[in-house]
């Protein structure tokens, strides 16, 4: 049955080349209107099946297609775990399943014995098996390996496996059969490091792993990280050597977390935004701090595992993804190739909020990237509470419209503040996620003007601030008190954003956005509505704006399994257009613009649809006057 379905043209994995040792060629009797699923239509279980003892079970409806005939006519269903470009389906609804084609493949091969008739050496006899068993032709064996051939063909009977990439390459040798096969998917982000272990043959997650970037000790943000490196010779490399630490240390937690051996693990796919790009290479990345911000290279790489110091099968490649800009990275790619706007007819916004945000727009037709220099405050940095998100820190926030009476959420309890059992003891500060929240939630209570101005209301929660007001928020020893330059650090930064999302959407000449997509941790938190109460984010139908979650990630996944999705990310990155916010005359009309709340002149029907936006207003000016009647009593 494994020839005929290879005569007709149905992919049914074999490891083992059809000898009965891997058990991945499973198959189990189907039926159709004219024929029946009957078992007697196969030959019975012969020495090969009924011996079998390998990893994979053989259960009593599946036969391996390797070692039975058909009798009569038979219909054959292939089970997914016996096909060789399974899907590995992702479950968020309207994403295409991963279809599971590694660049690294496992071929178990019988090499002839040398004689004194045949004089050829035992390299050319594994040539010549790979040819013959397999139909591979052209490779290359890597020279450190030739030592380890002969001894690798005497332990294995004249038996052994090999690991070629991308068609071409003999990476590793194993003694006998060995169908045991890993790669390690990895986002470097700019405060996290987050890997994930996953089996080539399957694409099952075996295991998942993150870490804070060690980076952090020579700045918080990439800039500074930049300023860091021009500031101190040398400081470059040993980001660098902190990086790939952190980065080994994550392989061996993934390796002892899913009971794997480093060195089965053969494929490595990385993906980070440019300056984590460069350092991970052991580029210099000074010239990402300045303009015109140009990359050492924006190609695809595919590099010795070795060469970047990771701990793996010495054979191990690394593949990065390409970046696209200067300040929009392998990761924005990563995330293109996730989400897909390339691949559908809804004009989509894509963005990654960080430092610099990353917007992606458009569709199958044309695509366009740009950064956006947001800075810090959406991780808390410039916020007079602020902090990263740990336990402690404040991420939801709702104020009662009338009384102005706040109650939250902190990190680390289920529990809202004004329930029984909330340890208020515990509240440390507030990050990314409660920031955006409390401001939307002081806006639509009247606290702040559609300028972004906090107004005194009849309340103590409002309190003099020199010459401008604060909400406090968290009164008690500790208080967490939402500031006028709090307030002036968001608007800040969401107009950047907002800014260079509507200098795309004016290349793209379009007005609308049919679907938002918010990437990375931040958008993961932040709830939907309220970014655009604010006006981070335009105007659009609610029940199409979402969260990607790591897209990034996500994004390496899939060419961590996939040949065919790195040529089309490579093929994609090529045709996007960059668009440059620094050099565009129109993005500081937009940012001006993007400064209220939620905007100036854009209307957000979608957003006043379901939520009740305040009318237009401007800040009273109640303590100047009253300063000046002080001063003149």
């Amino acid at each position: 049955m494994l020839d005929a379905a290879r005569n007709l043209g149905v992919d049914i994995d074999s490891v083992c080349g059809g000898r009965g040792i891997c058990g991945r060629c499973q198959i189990t009797v189907g039926s159709n209107p004219k024929i029946d699923a009957d078992p007697d239509r196969l030959s019975k279980r012969g020495k090969t099946e009924l011996e079998y003892r390998g990893r994979r079970s053989l259960e009593d409806d599946h036969r391996l297609s390797c070692a039975v005939t058909a009798l009569r006519d038979v219909v054959i269903d292939v089970p997914p775990g016996s096909q060789v470009h399974r899907q590995v389906v992702r479950k968020r609804a309207g994403v295409i399943s991963i279809a599971v084609d590694p660049i690294v493949r496992l071929y178990y091969i019988e090499v002839g014995a040398p004689s004194m008739y045949e004089p050829a050496g035992d390299l050319e006899r594994v040539m010549t098996a790979l040819e013959e068993q397999w139909q591979v032709t052209g490779v290359v064996l890597e020279n450190r390996l030739l030592a380890d051939l002969q001894p690798a063909l005497a332990k294995g009977v004249r038996s052994i496996t090999v690991a070629v990439h991308s068609g071409k390459r003999i990476i590793a040798v194993w003694p006998g059969f060995h169908d045991v096969s890993y790669g390690v998917a990895f986002d470097i982000g700019s405060t996290t490091i987050a890997g994930h272990l996953v089996d080539l043959a399957s694409g099952r997650v075996v295991a998942s792993s993150g870490r804070m970037n060690p980076q952090i000790r020579f700045g918080e943000d990439l800039m500074s990280r930049v300023s860091y490196v021009m500031m101190n010779p040398g400081g470059d490399a040993a980001m660098t050597r902190a990086v790939r630490e952190a980065i080994n240390d994550i392989i061996g937690g993934l390796a002892h977390d899913g009971g794997v051996d480093r060195k089965d693990i053969l494929d490595i796919t990385l993906v980070g935004n440019p300056i984590m790009h460069h350092l991970v290479l052991g580029i210099d990345p000074t010239p990402l701090g300045t303009a015109p911000f140009a990359l050492a290279t924006d190609r695809p790489l595919t590099l010795d595992a070795v060469s970047l110091d990771l701990d793996a099968n010495p054979g191990t490649q690394v593949y990065v993804l390409p970046c696209i800009a200067g300040h929009v990275g392998a990761d924005t790619a990563g995330a293109i190739l996730s989400e897909g706007p390339h691949r559908r007819d809804p004009i989509q916004l894509l963005v990654d909020v960080g430092t610099n945000a990353e917007i992606v727009l458009g569709n199958r037709d044309r695509l366009l990237a740009a950064s956006s220099p947001t800075g810090p405050a959406f991780e808390g940095a410039q916020i007079s509470s602020g902090q990263r998100a740990a336990p402690g820190a404040i991420e939801r926030v709702r104020i009662d419209r009338h009384t102005l009476e706040p109650r939250y959420r902190v990190i680390g309890q289920d529990m809202w503040s004004d329930e029984e059992g909330f340890d208020a003891a515990e509240v440390t500060g507030i990050c990314g996620s409660g920031i955006i929240e409390v401001i939307a939630e002081m806006f639509l209570a009247g606290i702040i003007t559609t300028d972004g101005v906090i107004v005194h209301r009849d309340t103590p929660r409002i309190v003099e601030e020199g010459r401008t007001w604060s909400y406090v928020l968290v009164d008690g020893p500790n208080p967490i008190s939402i500031t006028q330059n709090d307030v002036r650090a968001i608007q800040l930064a969401k107009a950047a954003l907002y800014a260079g999302v509507r200098l795309l959407m004016d290349h793209l000449e379009v007005d609308s956005v049919d679907e938002i997509r918010l990437a990375g941790a931040f958008g993961s938190h932040i709830d939907t509505t309220y970014a655009m109460v604010l006006g981070l984010i335009p105007d659009c139908d609610l029940s199409r704006v979402s969260a990607a979650g790591n897209a990034a990630g996500t994004g390496a996944m899939m060419a961590l399994l996939s040949a065919e999705a790195r040529s089309e990310i490579e093929a994609v990155v090529r045709s996007v257009e960059k668009i440059e916010t620094a050099v565009e005359p129109s993005f500081q009309q937009h940012f001006v613009e993007a400064m209220s709340i939620p905007h100036k002149t854009a209307a957000f029907l979608n957003l006043q649809s379901v939520v009740d936006l305040p009318a237009p207003s401007v800040a009273r000016s109640d303590k100047p006057r009253r300063r000046r009647r002080e001063e003149s009593a």
